[in-house]
C-alpha cells in the first residue's frame, strides 16, 4: 500500500507564499494520479489541484494563477506551490493518491497539514 505524509504547512500573512510537499512510500507511485484537497472549517472538502501520471494538471477556479501543482516521480513526491495567499485559503490541506497498479484502483489519503492565512 501507499503511505502519504504532508509537510510545509504553517501560518502566513495574506499575500504570502507557502510550499507544501507530499511524500509517498510504496511501490506504485508511478501509477497514481495525485491531488491536493482542502477542508476549511465549517465547509465541505474540495479538490484544489490534481496532476495525472502524465503530468496533466487541473485546478479549482479560486486558485488558478496562484497555485501550482507538480510532481517528482524520482522522489515519489508531489508539491503544491501557493502564492498570493488569502484568508479564504485557510484549511487543512490533504494529499490524495488514486493508484492503478494492475487489476484494481486504490485510493489513499494523508493526514493533512494546516495552512493558516491571517494578519
Amino acid at each position: 500500500q501507499v503511505q502519504l505524509v504532508e509537510s510545509g504547512g504553517g501560518l502566513v500573512q495574506p499575500g504570502g507564499s507557502l510550499s507544501l510537499s507530499c511524500a509517498a512510500s510504496g511501490s506504485f507511485f508511478s501509477t497514481c494520479d495525485m491531488a491536493w484537497y482542502r477542508h476549511p472549517p465549517g465547509k465541505q472538502r474540495e479538490l484544489v489541484a490534481g496532476i495525472t501520471t502524465n503530468g496533466s494538471t487541473n485546478y479549482v477556479g479560486s486558485v488558478k494563477g496562484r497555485f501550482t501543482i507538480s510532481r517528482d516521480n524520482a522522489k515519489n513526491t508531489v508539491f503544491l506551490q501557493m502564492n498570493t495567499l488569502e484568508p479564504e485559503d485557510t484549511a487543512v490541506y490533504l494529499c490524495n493518491a488514486k493508484c492503478r497498479p494492475g487489476l484494481g484502483t486504490y485510493g489513499y489519503w494523508g493526514r493533512g497539514t494546516q495552512v493558516t492565512v491571517s494578519s
